[in-house]
């Protein structure tokens, strides 16, 4: 996954105060390793790159959930003074600088940067200089470094998509395959590519069988793969680069077990704010949603028990003959609806939409797909 994942700024007219929370989030991450701040001007951030409006004032933008009193205080003295006392502060703290400049680098984090700082290492000449200090994950990381930093047109995505589906699907057309992340959302530029693939094979308890899987998928992508990074039983990290002429870009492949793909797909999607309010509207409704499963609170019992007894709440039932690709569909639809209440979140009804489309081969519109007797 990308390192860099900042909220989108497609038609963004908040975006210069989302580029300074973004920054301040970067530096509470990495140098003061407070996960509290990170996580509140994270949100600020998405709050406000979602706001329809350009905000004019700490005030009006403290009246959004997500943006607080100091938050708030800090959109005023930007927008009086066009900048931040606190990060003219940070950028001329060269320690701080230096652990900015480390942690984009894939596979070094706050403590590996911190360390090699300790070590007189601050810049990338003295990472080439010192590769002995570094694992397989952050060789690769140094080695394309300038490829990664920069974004993946949606244009170039679409391409290595056509390539992955084709290559899968031609090795077993059962295969399910899903690019997540902001490519998903819609964005025009990603920082990865985050792939979800499973088939009706892998099972939760078919670990073994997944490590096969996952060989046989590296292996029939072919060329498309430039460098591995690292290949356990579920889990595909590399570098892949869709012709010479092509930057390298990272690489994920998730291998999800069946039963799980649904909830997988949501969560990879993101964004990771969308994700923390989303566990959270479930926990007032009693339930756990996670990466992956979507349950009552309490209950551990497997997905048909669970699949049941949400359709007898919306009196409907489930057919036990097959679990065809309409019957998933409603059944997604019907728990998410009946669990986040979508008259003011936008959000949540464009994400059942995008699944709905991914789940049906030939683009069926909802109304006909919640008629019609036959699987999408």
């Amino acid at each position: 996954m990308s390192k860099r994942k900042n909220p989108s700024t497609n038609n963004n007219v908040n975006a210069d105060f989302c580029d300074f929370l973004m920054e301040l989030a970067d530096y509470e991450k990495n140098v003061s390793r407070n996960i509290h701040k990170y996580n509140a001007y994270r949100k600020a951030a998405s709050v406000l790159a979602a706001h329809h409006k350009r905000i004019e004032s700490g005030q009006e933008a403290k009246k959004l959930n997500g943006v607080g009193e100091k938050i708030s205080k800090k959109i005023d003295e930007f927008l009086q003074t066009g900048k931040l006392r606190k990060l003219e502060n940070i950028h001329n703290d060269e320690k701080a600088q230096a652990i900015s400049l480390l942690t984009r680098v894939s596979g070094i984090g706050p403590v590996k940067a911190a360390d090699l700082i300790d070590k007189g290492i601050k810049t990338l000449d003295d990472l080439n200089k010192n590769q002995d200090l570094l694992n397989h994950h952050q060789l690769i990381g140094l080695k394309y470094f300038e490829n990664f930093e920069e974004k993946i047109p949606r244009e170039e995505i679409q391409k290595i998509e056509a390539i992955i589906k084709k290559n899968i699907l031609d090795l077993d057309c059962d295969y399910t395959i899903t690019i997540c992340g902001s490519y998903r959302r819609g964005a025009s530029q990603s920082g990865d590519i985050d792939v979800l693939v499973t088939h009706p094979t892998m099972k939760l308890d078919k670990e073994k069988i997944g490590e096969k899987l996952l060989k046989e998928i590296k292996e029939a992508l072919g060329e498309l793969i430039v460098d591995v990074i690292s290949m356990g039983a579920t889990k595909f990290m590399g570098v892949c680069r869709l012709s010479d002429g092509h930057l390298n870009r990272r690489l994920d492949i998730r291998l999800i077990p069946n039963e799980q793909y649904h909830c997988a797909v949501l969560y990879f999607t993101g964004s990771d704010v969308f994700n923390k309010n989303m566990r959270a509207h479930a926990l007032e409704k009693r339930f756990t949603l996670n990466e992956y499963s979507l349950r009552p609170i309490g209950v551990t019992a497997g997905a048909d028990h669970i699949r049941r007894r949400h359709f007898r709440l919306h009196r409907l039932s489930l057919q036990e003959t097959g679990r065809t690709k309409s019957v998933d569909i409603i059944y997604y639809i019907t728990i998410m609806l009946f669990i986040f209440n979508t008259e003011h979140n936008l959000d949540i009804i464009i994400f059942i939409s995008q699944t709905f489309h991914t789940f049906c081969y030939n683009n069926a519109t909802l109304d006909h797909a919640l008629t019609m007797n036959e699987p999408c």
